[in-house]
């Protein structure tokens, strides 16, 4: 089997956000909490024969998500199929909440 192709963030602020936008082939665009993206990634992490090497480590698909969370935006699922998710704000800096 393939290696899968793991796209790594370019920012780590972008981690302290609370919702992400999730993208599917064929799908439309989700605007998920970060509660929700996180069992996202779990549910299309458990669809996977075999996890991506530098997950395999992890034990668990949840352990494996939140790598995926912290550092990652892209997740290829098999040849060409990929999924995305991108950290959103849906307030202004500073904005009194």
């Amino acid at each position: 089997m393939e290696a899968r192709t793991v796209v790594t963030m370019s920012d780590p602020l972008l981690r302290e956000l609370d919702h992400y936008v999730v993208l599917e082939p064929g799908g439309v665009e989700r605007l998920l909490s970060a509660a929700e993206t996180l069992q996202w990634l779990v549910d299309q992490l458990e669809t996977l024969e075999l996890p991506p090497a530098d997950l395999a480590t992890l034990a668990t698909p949840l352990e494996r998500a939140n790598r995926l969370l912290d550092t990652a935006c892209e997740l290829e699922l098999e040849p060409g199929l990929a999924i995305q998710w991108f950290a959103v704000r849906l307030e202004p800096p500073g904005a009194v909440v």
